[in-house]
């Protein structure tokens, strides 16, 4: 055979096969390169759209740490100022017991001092009148003189 028959036989071979290739190998091929193109694009679209989901949490997270902060803070202060008004009350009752006190003091005191002062009185006429039975040299008789005891008590 010739080189031409060669190279023609050859070529129709060649034909053939790209022919054979076109239809059945090349459609499978192609469809399988789209359908992975067709995932990665997929993928690259739902990884964005991850990406801005996760930013949005993000966000709404950082916006509700913020509002606990506040509210925490809110909670604190009402704390202190509420614990603050519980000592300033107690400080007002006990003054307010305090005072009480010291007035109840004062006034059992003043009570003692007039029991006190009485009973001096008693024994000061007790003793007058000692002294002056010793100075009669007789017996003064406590209910037939007790307008004039009783003148004394009031003079001392």
């Amino acid at each position: 055979m010739s080189i031409t028959g060669t190279l023609i036989v050859q070529m129709i071979v060649f034909l053939i096969l790209v022919g054979f290739t076109m239809k059945y190998v090349w459609p499978p091929i192609a469809k399988a390169l789209d359908d992975r193109a067709a995932k990665i694009a997929e993928g690259l679209a739902a990884a964005d759209k991850a990406k801005s989901e996760l930013s949005a949490a993000n966000k709404r997270v950082e916006a509700e740490l913020g509002q606990a902060r506040n509210e925490s803070a809110q909670r604190l202060a009402d704390a202190e100022r509420r614990a603050q008004a519980i000592v300033e009350e107690a400080k007002a009752r006990a003054t307010e017991e305090g005072n009480k006190i010291v007035a109840a003091a004062r006034a059992e005191a003043d009570q003692q001092a007039l029991k006190a002062r009485e009973a001096l009185r008693e024994q000061v006429a007790a003793l007058a009148v000692k002294g002056a039975e010793q100075i009669l040299r007789k017996e003064v008789n406590a209910g037939v003189h007790a307008d004039l005891l009783a003148r004394l008590q009031t003079e001392l």
